[in-house]
C-alpha cells in the first residue's frame, strides 16, 4: 500500500466478539495486530450481552464428565441447521470446522490466562433432537475486576447487568424470596458488593467480564487498540488483494497498510433502518439491544469489492418490551414470557406458539404469525400470582411498578378477563376461551397445542420450583395484567459469505485475497437456527481465531521465503 501512514501485519475492524481473540493469536505468533473500533468504547455488543459462547466438546465438559464429541455435535447441527441452498454460510464443511476449532479456541484462551468455565446446566435449545445435550455446551467468563484495566476501564462497554452477579447466579437470583439457594445467592451478591467497595474492586459480569478479560490481556500484550477509529474504505492492490484500510482516527484521516490481511468484525446492521427495511421488513432499529455501532457499512463496503452476501433476512431475535420512562433502553423479556401463570397472545386474542422456546425461534414465529394475524406487537397476559413471583420488565418480583407504566397504557390491569379484553381491544369471548383452554393444559401439565414444557430447555427457562410443570400454571387469580412486546433482537444474522478459513468470498465462489470476516458481519455458520446459548458469540470468537491462524500461517511462510531469498542473495554477494 503506497504512502501508508502506518503498517501493521493484521488489521482488525471492530472490537466485539472475536476481534481481541484474533489479536491475541496474531500477537502469540510474533506479529503486530491493530484493532480499530469506530465507537468510543471497546467490546461491541458482546460486552453488553450475557457473554456466553456455545462450544461443543469443550475442556470443561470433559473435566465434569459430560460426554460430547465431534460426531455428537455434528449430528445435532445436522438436524437443526441442515444443508440448504439459501444458507451458504452454514455449509456442513464450515459446521465441521467450527465444531473442531471451537474447543481449540477455548484452550488457546485459557492458555493465555483468560478465566473461563462451563455453565453447569444450560440445555441446548433443541435438547430433544439427536445430539442435543440437556447439560448444554455453554462457556462463560468468570467475573472480572475492571479496575485491573487502569485508565482503560473507562473504555470498556458496560454490561446490561449493573451488579456483579455470575452467569449461573442469574437464574437463582429472581428466586431469592422463595428458595434457600436464591436467598444464599442474594446474600453472596450483597457481600460481594460490600467487599468490592471496601477493597476498591470493580467487578463486571457477563459479556463485560468476557471482553474485559480479553481487553486486559490484549493491553498487557501491548496490542495497539484504538477507539473513535472508523474504517471508511478497504484498500486493494492491483491484483484485487486487500492491502489496508482508510480510516478516520480521532477525526484524522489515516492510511493504514495491512501486510497479511484485514479482518472485519464490525457487527451487523441492526441500527441501520434502511437496511432493515430492505432485508428485514417489519422490524425496527428501536427494538434492538445491539451497541450503537451496529450500522452495516462494512458489509456494504465488502459488497462493493464483490463480496457475496446471504441470510440477510435473519436476526438473533429476542422478545423486547419498551416500557415508558426508559429512554434509549429496551427490556429483553424472553425469561418473563416463559414463566408460569402467563401466556402470549396475538392481537386477536389467540396463542400461536410455544412461549418457552428459544428467543430466536420465538421471534421467527411471531413475525410469521404477523403475516396472517396481527402479532407485532404481541401481548403477555398474566395474573397476580405471576406479579408476586416473577420479574416484570426487569423489576423485582412483588415490587410496586412505576405509575407511568399504567398511565402510559403500557401495563394493563383489570379485575376480570373480560375487562382486560376490552382494554386490549380483543373480543372478550375469544380471550376467555383462550384462557380456559390454556388453564386446562396447565392443570394437566401438558400443552396439547404447542408442547410448551416439552423440552428440558422449556423447563429451564420456566420456574424449576413450580409443580407439576415448571413451564405452565393457570392464569386465574385477579387482578389480571398484560403488556406489549416486540420481535426485538441482539443482532442481525446475515452478511458476507466466508469459507472454512473465514476468507470472504465473491459471488462466483472465489476468495477476495487478504480479506477475512467474522461475527454478525457474516452469513452465520448456524444458518437460520440457534442451537444454544452463545451461538453467535461463539462463532465470532472461533472464526476470528481461525482467520488469524490462517493469515499468520501465511505470514510465517512469507517471512520464511523472504528470509531464504535474502540469505541466498547475501551468499551470492559474498561469493
Amino acid at each position: 500500500m503506497d504512502s501508508a501512514d502506518e503498517t501493521f501485519d493484521f488489521v482488525i475492524v471492530g472490537s466485539g466478539g472475536g476481534s481481541m481473540c484474533a489479536a491475541l493469536v496474531v500477537k502469540s505468533m510474533g506479529f503486530r495486530p491493530l484493532v480499530l473500533e469506530k465507537t468510543d468504547l471497546f467490546g461491541g455488543t458482546t460486552a453488553k450481552s450475557g457473554g456466553i459462547m456455545w462450544i461443543p466438546n469443550n475442556r470443561f465438559m470433559k473435566r465434569d464428565g459430560i460426554a460430547d464429541s465431534t460426531e455428537k455435535a455434528m449430528t445435532y447441527l445436522d438436524h437443526i441447521v441442515g444443508d440448504h441452498d439459501d444458507t451458504p454460510g452454514a455449509t456442513r464443511e464450515r459446521r465441521l470446522v467450527y465444531v473442531n476449532e471451537a474447543p481449540r479456541m477455548v484452550d488457546f484462551l485459557v492458555d493465555q490466562g483468560i478465566e473461563l468455565d462451563r455453565h453447569r446446566y444450560w440445555p441446548d435449545y433443541y435438547d430433544d433432537q439427536p445430539g442435543g445435550l440437556k447439560e448444554g455446551r455453554a462457556v462463560f467468563a468468570e467475573l472480572f475486576d475492571a479496575s485491573m484495566l487502569g485508565p482503560a476501564r473507562a473504555k470498556l462497554r458496560p454490561n446490561f447487568v449493573p451488579v456483579p452477579v455470575k452467569s449461573q447466579e442469574m437464574w437463582e437470583l429472581p428466586l431469592f424470596k422463595r428458595t434457600w439457594l436464591g436467598k444464599w445467592t442474594m446474600a453472596k451478591l450483597v457481600l460481594r458488593m460490600i467487599a468490592a467497595k471496601l477493597t476498591g474492586k470493580h467487578w463486571v459480569a457477563g459479556g463485560a467480564a468476557l471482553q474485559g478479560r480479553m481487553l486486559h490481556k490484549a493491553l498487557e500484550g501491548s496490542v495497539d487498540m484504538r477507539t473513535n477509529a472508523g474504517v471508511e474504505r478497504l484498500v486493494t492492490g492491483e491484483d484485487g488483494r486487500v492491502v489496508g484500510v482508510l480510516a478516520k482516527v480521532e477525526g484524522k484521516p489515516q492510511r493504514i497498510a495491512a501486510r497479511f490481511g484485514v479482518l472485519i468484525n464490525a457487527g451487523g446492521f441492526a441500527h441501520n433502518q434502511a437496511m432493515r427495511d430492505k432485508y428485514q421488513p417489519g422490524t425496527s432499529a428501536e427494538w434492538t439491544a445491539t451497541c450503537p455501532g451496529d450500522t452495516g457499512e462494512m458489509i456494504l463496503e465488502m459488497k462493493r469489492l464483490g463480496a457475496s452476501i446471504a441470510q440477510m433476512e435473519e436476526m438473533v431475535g429476542n422478545p423486547a418490551a419498551l416500557p415508558p420512562g426508559l429512554p434509549g433502553r429496551i427490556a429483553l423479556v424472553v425469561s418473563e414470557i416463559a414463566k408460569p401463570h402467563s401466556f402470549v397472545i396475538d392481537q386477536s386474542g389467540e396463542r400461536y406458539t410455544n412461549e418457552n422456546q428459544s428467543y430466536m425461534s420465538f421471534c421467527q414465529d411471531m413475525l410469521a404469525r404477523h403475516m396472517a394475524v396481527a402479532a407485532v406487537p404481541s401481548w403477555l397476559v398474566f395474573d397476580s400470582q405471576y406479579m408476586d413471583k416473577y420479574m416484570v420488565a426487569g423489576t423485582l418480583p412483588g415490587s410496586k411498578k412505576p405509575q407511568g407504566w399504567y398511565d402510559g397504557g403500557w401495563l394493563k390491569k383489570a379485575a376480570t378477563i373480560g375487562d382486560l379484553a376490552h382494554q386490549l381491544a380483543i373480543d372478550p369471548g375469544k380471550l376467555a376461551a383462550t384462557v380456559e383452554r390454556f388453564n386446562g393444559f396447565a392443570r394437566r401439565g401438558k400443552d396439547e397445542d404447542f408442547n410448551r414444557g416439552g423440552r428440558a430447555f422449556d423447563r429451564f427457562l420456566g420456574d424449576r420450583t413450580h409443580a407439576p410443570s415448571p413451564a405452565m400454571a393457570p392464569v386465574e387469580k385477579a387482578p389480571f395484567y398484560a403488556y406489549q412486546f416486540y420481535p426485538g433482537d441482539v443482532g442481525t444474522y446475515g452478511g458476507v459469505v466466508t469459507d472454512s478459513h473465514a476468507r470472504v468470498l465473491r459471488e462466483d465462489g472465489t476468495v477476495i485475497p487478504g480479506l477475512y470476516a467474522t461475527g454478525t458481519s457474516t452469513a452465520g455458520v448456524m444458518g437460520r437456527a440457534y442451537p444454544g446459548a452463545g451461538a453467535s458469540i461463539g462463532p465470532s470468537f472461533v472464526w476470528g481465531y481461525v482467520a488469524a491462524k490462517h493469515a499468520m500461517t501465511g505470514a510465517v511462510a512469507s517471512d520464511r521465503k523472504t528470509h531464504e531469498m535474502t540469505a541466498a542473495i547475501h551468499e551470492i554477494q559474498v561469493q
